[in-house]
């Protein structure tokens, strides 16, 4: 079939021909008045509306004008979603949104009507709108959602929070942001303030859309409060309704309000958003608005429109006017190219405006570090929990100290960890699947005693657990997630890859996810659960730009690490992941049965600050003279390598282990350094060989310019099997062995 998307010229000639068609009424009715029977839309809001409507269809033309010389790049257009300036009319503007990209017309409409701005007529203002939005096309750092990073329609100044990952993978991070305003009372937004998050029909099928209207009915079900409305903007070929697949794939979810509306009918439109928008701000639970559009304006490629090209939004809205007396024909027209010379005059301008001209420039939103707070903050914890924040430590811990319980192991040291942290951060959440009943591995045991309304069990899906802590990141909270296994984390990536970790990058810094997700997982030599429960791969992680990858490998390396992930999420604003070796989780014993060199005593609170640790900095180990082998690892592997090093210094060899600690940065200075002074490298890796940590560690040993030999020992390329037979893939002390060896002999 011939495509039949139209081009810039023919859209144009349409309007034209069809406005020119129109005739209207004897009789006109007033501004004030409804600008039809029965419609809640006056005529004067509707002429407004329209303004804004064919500021965003003009925009469309304008960005394949650049696009046209090369000057543009970005041609997604809103040409047959225009309806949705009917949604932002019905909203306050004040209410947090996320949109979808096809939102030119709510996004002019949002700017149209910005408290503060100087003037009453709206003119100024959609020029400036149209510029904002044009500032995205051609990439300049003056964007005020990305700053030339990405074309994106938001804008902090207007509450449009960016939406940045594939279709419909906003929408988790919308439903945590609602579940989020119930909770936080120092948000930026008021307390009635409600969520908005619009998608497309493409997006509606999608993981992340099914997970966040699974979870925010849920949530409903459950007695939660969720003022979220979402907006599906359908363009499904041959004419949506409110019978098709999308309508009843929303309209059938539990605990979700249904309404659908003619998305090309103006008045129609603002009548069902307003109703809407009315319920979640009162009652302050979750509804759907599932509204008809048209896609035009498309690329090749894109689906057939049929005879939606006769539904286009704003010959609807003219005719509207037309009909209601309002504007008379040529009025129309001749707005319609006031509104595009007005446009065209805006791309012109933007054309010269600064571009990122380097890679700092590019990448100094992306995760800011800032060390000295966040040590600061690690002290400033310490002297609340000693100080005014001691009696209610002393009542969480039920009267004993954790300082005072004794050595304890890696997971003993996690759990007291949390409830200090609890204790001292009132902002602070710890939720996931049976948080509250101590987690798959017991961690959490005991801790919704005492903070019941800030620990909680989430539902179990990983889309959602993540959506959750990104919405209450973004809601001024600090969230503390957990997953149930290493392997659970792969479906629902794109939550931390984009919605988290990308936030502050594509945001120009103006908002940001702080989160620390503590996820149990690298490999059991013992096999137990097989591949899904016993994962060890973390190449997904340390592929995420500015992530942080923290791997505690015993206690005494848990609770300064774990404080400075908490602390760097709270100052800077990271996301960070906090990978707990679940071999090591009750481990005691390091060189002998009974020795219990693997337990620690849990720092009190007067020590915090002297036993900081800081992000990116590995640790270091000397087994008898400590100059002939540097052993370099993290996790599991660092239990077997001191072992091993302590059977080799038996043998007469010395050996440096160096625990790596964090994955994501590696502290490449501190492991170039420690091999050095051995010259020879030994690189235990419990990940596989392809795409493992291993790989990371000899690029920055080549980046450092180190001159000498390296070997390294990783795990097979194949899932782990069940078993006894895990230990024929895995790493272990014999091939830690062998390998040192190999090295020594050289």
């Amino acid at each position: 079939m011939l495509n039949r998307v139209t081009t810039p010229q023919s859209l144009d000639e349409r309007f034209r021909d069809a406005v020119s068609s129109l005739r209207p009424p004897e009789s006109g009715r007033s501004p004030g008045d409804p600008v039809r029977d029965g419609a809640g839309l006056t005529g004067a809001r509707a002429r407004e509306l329209f303004d804004a409507q064919l500021t965003s269809r003009h925009l469309d033309l304008a960005a394949r004008w650049l696009r046209s010389f090369n000057e543009g790049f970005h041609t997604i257009g809103s040409a047959g979603h225009e309806g949705n300036a009917a949604v932002a009319a019905a909203l306050r503007g004040d209410d947090p949104v996320l949109l979808h990209h096809r939102s030119a017309a709510f996004y002019c409409v949002r700017a149209a009507g910005r408290p503060g701005a100087a003037g009453h007529d709206s003119g100024p203002r959609l020029e400036e709108a149209a510029r904002d939005v044009l500032r995205g096309v051609v990439a300049s750092v003056r964007d005020p959602a990305t700053g030339g990073r990405a074309k994106i329609f938001g804008n902090p100044a207007l509450h449009l929070i960016p939406a940045i990952s594939a279709p419909g993978g906003h929408l988790p991070r919308a439903v945590g942001l609602a579940h989020a305003l119930t909770r936080s009372t120092g948000t930026t937004w008021p307390g009635d303030a409600i969520v908005a998050a619009s998608f497309g029909d493409g997006g509606a099928g999608g993981a992340a859309a099914s997970a966040a209207l699974h979870a925010a009915g849920r949530l409903e079900l459950a007695g939660q409060r969720v003022p979220l409305l979402l907006i599906c903007e359908d363009n499904t070929p041959g004419g949506p309704g409110p019978d098709g697949w999308v309508a009843a794939a929303l309209r059938g979810r539990p605990g979700l309000r249904y309404s659908y509306a003619d998305g090309c009918d103006l008045a129609a439109a603002y009548d069902a958003a307003t109703e809407a928008a009315e319920f979640v701000r009162t009652e302050r639970r979750p509804a759907v608005l599932h509204l008809s559009t048209v896609l035009l304006l498309g690329s090749p490629g894109d689906p057939d429109p049929g005879d939606g090209l006769d539904r286009d939004p704003l010959v609807t809205a003219a005719r509207l006017l037309i009909e209601a007396g309002l504007y008379g024909p040529d009025e129309v027209i001749t707005r319609y190219d006031e509104v595009g010379w007005q446009v065209r005059k805006a791309a012109e301008e933007v054309l010269g405006e600064p571009k990122l001209a380097s890679a700092g420039e590019v990448v100094a939103t992306l995760a800011p570090r800032r060390p000295l707070r966040a040590a600061h903050a690690v002290s400033e914890h310490a002297g609340r929990a000693l100080g005014a924040g001691a009696p209610t430590r002393l009542r969480v811990f039920d009267g004993r100290l954790p300082e005072d319980a004794g050595p304890m192991t890696l997971a003993q040291t996690i759990t007291a960890t949390l409830a200090d942290a609890l204790a001292v951060n009132p902002r602070m959440l710890l939720f996931g699947p049976a948080t509250t009943r101590g987690g798959r591995h017991g961690v959490t045991t005991g801790l919704s005693g005492h903070h019941a309304e800030r620990v909680f069990d989430s539902p179990p899906d990983t889309t959602t657990i993540l959506g959750l802590a990104a919405g209450a990141g973004l809601g001024g909270l600090l969230p503390v997630p957990e997953l149930d296994c290493l392997s659970a984390l792969h479906g629902g990536a794109d939550q931390l890859r984009a919605e988290a970790a990308g936030m502050a990058y594509l945001s120009s810094g103006a908002y940001r996810n702080p989160m620390v997700l503590r996820v149990p997982g690298l490999a059991s030599p013992f096999g137990i659960g097989g591949h899904l429960a016993n994962d060890n791969t973390v190449a997904a992680l340390r592929d995420v730009p500015g992530l942080v990858v923290a791997v505690p490998a015993r206690a005494s390396d848990a609770a300064p690490m774990l404080r400075s992930c908490l602390a760097a999420a709270e100052v800077d604003g990271s996301v960070c992941v906090f990978l707990e070796p679940v071999a090591l989780y009750q481990t005691r014993d390091l060189y002998q049965q009974g020795d219990s060199e693997w337990l620690a005593t849990y720092p009190a609170p007067g020590s915090w600050a002297e036993d900081h640790v800081p992000i990116g900095r590995a640790r270091t180990y000397g087994l008898g003279t400590a100059q002939d082998l540097t052993i370099v690892t993290y996790g599991n592997g660092v239990r077997m390598a001191l072992r091993v090093a302590a059977q080799l210094a038996a043998d007469g060899y010395g050996s440096r282990v160096v625990d790596l600690r964090w994955l994501n940065p590696l502290p490449a200075a501190d492991l170039v350094r420690e091999a050095t002074v051995t010259g020879r490298v030994l690189i235990v890796d419990e990940t596989r060989r392809s795409g493992g940590v291993g790989e990371g560690v000899l690029a920055a040993l080549v980046d450092g310019s180190f001159v000498g030999s390296v070997r390294r020992v990783a795990a097979a390329d194949v899932p782990v099997p069940l078993g006894p037979a895990a230990q024929q893939v895995l790493v272990g002390e014999d091939a830690i062995t062998q390998g040192a060896h190999a090295l020594l002999a050289r």
